[in-house]
């Protein structure tokens, strides 16, 4: 039986899976890697850490009894990251994450004299802190030595294909988060790229994510011990990857990711884009399009909150005392923009913060408080997708976050509809899997395989009274940011 390898090139880890045609996971491997914060609201990381991490991780994955049988790899990973290659495939600087908020100046010129309309005409998108062609022109104003270095620029799962085959390649899905790719025709924007001073020819090669892009070079197949014939597929932006791993391909499908980031991810067969560009039209992994609605702090707010001002890991303790009748009766409130937002209120400068403690205030309101925010927050870009027509009377739901029973039930009454788990949990990595195994024939097309290999766990039904309580608060939640908003940029 033939294996297959997904990778999950996370901001915190790669997590690596093998899996079989039928679509069982055989093994699976994590290797962590470190994120830097140089100044305030910067976020960086080095290629070489992913690669490091991705080679070692293939040699622990892979028993030696079943290398033989690997005919294909798969990539989802981190979107937007700007990765700059000079003239011998060297990387020149620490890449710029997509969470990075450095670019304030750059989207406000992008978005107000190139202007919101040409943009979107070009691309189907407005600019945002976290794409890369924002990242482009601050290193051309800021880091112009290394700006004239660059021969190729590349997104971070495109690294580790390129590490892989020695192809430039990258797919539609995470080229649409450039900022760089004219979505609608699938092809590259020469406007745009004159607009950042790079050329077509700086660019990698453009694939659907289930295209073969080349084969394993011989010394990396013999420093992982694989066969040089196994096959590397283009692969797919980690939240399209993940659409994939959850089956959540085709007409009207919806999929809600808890990691890092949060997204809502809706799918289509065809082309669209919401007038006010609060969500992203970005292509699919597929073959189609979606809108996504991102946040860029979901799961990590929780993570913050239980590691760096509680000091602890232990989360379902933390959860332990939010009861039922807890559930929208609670009187504080968080705004989840640790790191500014994106979807769909598109501001560097907002911050997180807590509104309405009172001396009764205790731990677990807090803790509630940081579940509820995030789902209100994913709640903000379902609103925009309904005010465009769109139903979506149900959802997948995906990611580490969605492994808390208790922030599933909250997400299901915040957003009103039923959630539903999927039996193989891990998203990107699977969904890259899937995606190998269409390039290699194992299935002619996505929705096929998809229909055969993702099967349903669980799921999580709204209860009309909670929900009923939720609305109210949401109500509340959606006057928060309006007011704080001329103070953000005051209190950097």
């Amino acid at each position: 039986m033939k294996l297959f390898v997904g990778i999950d090139l996370g901001t915190s880890a790669a997590k690596l899976l093998l899996v079989d045609e039928n679509g069982d996971i055989v093994n699976e491997v994590t290797r962590e890697y470190p994120l830097s914060f140089p100044k305030p609201g910067w976020s960086e990381q080095n290629p070489s850490d992913w690669w490091e991490a991705c080679k070692s991780g293939l040699r622990e994955l892979i028993p030696e009894t079943e290398r033989k049988s690997v005919a294909g790899i798969g990539c989802g990973g981190q979107m937007h990251g700007l990765v700059a290659l000079d003239e011998n495939d060297e990387v020149i600087r620490p890449a710029i994450l997509w969470n990075d908020g450095r670019t304030g100046e750059e989207v406000e010129y992008l978005n107000n004299v190139v202007g919101r309309e040409k943009l979107s005409a070009l691309t189907a998108n407005i600019a945002f802190a976290g794409f890369t062609a924002p990242k482009i022109l601050w290193m051309k104003k800021n880091e112009p030595e290394n700006f004239a270095r660059i021969k190729k620029i590349m997104l971070p799962k495109d690294y580790i294909n390129y590490k892989l085959t020695g192809v430039h390649s990258c797919d539609y899905s995470d080229a649409s988060g450039m900022l760089l790719l004219d979505v609608a025709h699938k092809c590259w924007s020469d406007e745009m790229l004159s607009l950042c001073g790079v050329s077509e020819e700086q660019m990698p090669k453009l694939y659907e994510s289930y295209e073969v892009v080349g084969r394993l070079l011989p010394d990396v197949a013999g420093e992982i011990g694989l066969s040089p014939d196994v096959a590397v597929v283009a692969g797919a932006g980690d939240n399209a990857a993940a659409a994939v791993g959850t089956g959540t391909v085709g007409e009207g499908m919806c999929n809600l990711s808890l990691g890092t980031s949060g997204t809502l991810f809706i799918s289509s067969d065809h082309f669209g884009v919401d007038t006010n560009n609060a969500l992203h039209a970005f292509a699919h992994a597929d073959g189609g399009y979606h809108l996504m609605g991102c946040m860029l702090s979901a799961a990590s707010c929780n993570k913050w909150f239980c590691e760096e001002v509680l000091h602890t890991e232990d989360y379902p303790a933390e959860q332990a005392p939010i009861t039922e009748e807890k559930l929208g009766r609670n009187h504080v409130f968080f705004l989840p923009y640790l790191m500014g937002e994106r979807s769909p209120i598109n501001d560097v400068n907002a911050r997180g913060c807590f509104v309405g403690m009172t001396m009764d205030t205790r731990r677990e309101d807090l803790v509630q408080a940081v579940l509820e925010g995030v789902a209100f927050a994913i709640r903000d870009s379902l609103e925009v997708a309904r005010s465009l027509g769109l139903s979506i009377p149900r959802s997948k739901i995906c990611g580490g976050g969605a492994k808390s029973p208790l922030w599933r039930r909250i997400f299901a009454n915040v957003l009103g509809i039923p959630l539903d788990m999927v039996k193989t949990e891990q998203g990107p990595g699977y969904g890259g899997a899937i995606l190998a195994m269409v390039g290699c024939g194992v299935y002619p097309d996505v929705r096929t395989a998809c229909d055969a290999l993702v099967a349903l766990s669980d799921v999580t039904e709204p209860e009309e009274e909670i929900a009923k309580r939720y609305e109210a608060q949401y109500r509340k939640f959606q006057k928060i940011y309006p007011a704080m908003k001329a103070l953000f940029p005051e209190i950097q």
